[in-house]
């Protein structure tokens, strides 16, 4: 009998992921989906190990000022394959899928040991910059009570950044960097045209926060 997996996959995340969460919902998933779809196809890796990975990554969700959030895809992976179990996947992908959702998150920081979990920390860290980067980091700080940027020093340039006291400064303590990590080449090319974005719309906000002059005048 011929299973829908992706449906299935689709319907089960849809029932695990938290209300209000602007950084962690379904469309996240989706585009999570997409961008590893893609980097499968470029960097020739297992669909049938990337693609269930990538639709269950963030099937446990902690917060990200919880003491937790280390252990969050150890949890996510555990659940994932015990669902996978449940629903009959082949047994035989099941540790590699378990391994791709454990290594994709960036606190936890295992490293990915195959072609297919550098697919989906690839594809995960994708959706964190660009322009769905920007807009998901604003989105998610205003949620959680953060002000958009330290008004003494907006861009860190003197004082260390701390992406616990503003928005902004998480771009410098984490987005920035993510392209040099990236571990499939694909990923890199695209994580450096998506971080040169987010340079430009840190550039254009310094000039706007320090009064530079208007266009044209």
């Amino acid at each position: 009998m011929h299973v829908d997996w992706e449906s299935l996959f689709a319907n089960f995340i849809a029932a695990q992921l938290p209300e209000g969460d602007p950084a962690h919902d379904l469309a996240h998933v989706h585009r999570v989906v997409a961008n590893a779809r893609m980097l499968a196809a470029a960097e020739g890796a297992d669909l049938s190990v990337v693609l269930p990975a990538a639709w269950l990554h963030d099937c446990v969700v902690v917060p990200k000022d919880s003491a937790d959030r280390p252990r969050a895809s150890r949890l996510a992976a555990a659940a994932a394959a015990d669902f996978l179990g449940q629903a009959g996947y082949p047994a035989d992908h099941i540790p590699a899928i378990r391994h791709a959702i454990e290594a994709h998150s960036f606190t936890a920081r295992i490293p990915p040991e195959t072609l297919a979990a550098r697919v989906v920390q690839d594809a995960d860290r994708l959706d964190a910059i660009g322009a769905i980067g920007i807009a998901r980091t604003l989105m998610l700080g205003a949620a959680m009570g953060k002000p958009l940027y330290d008004d003494a020093e907006p861009l860190p340039a003197t004082r260390p950044p701390d992406d616990a006291r503003a928005i902004i400064d998480h771009f410098y303590t984490k987005l920035l960097r993510l392209a040099e990590m990236m571990q499939t080449e694909t990923g890199r090319r695209e994580g450096e045209r998506r971080t040169a974005l987010m340079r430009l719309y840190l550039d254009e906000l310094g000039r706007e926060l320090s009064g530079g002059g208007l266009a044209g005048s």
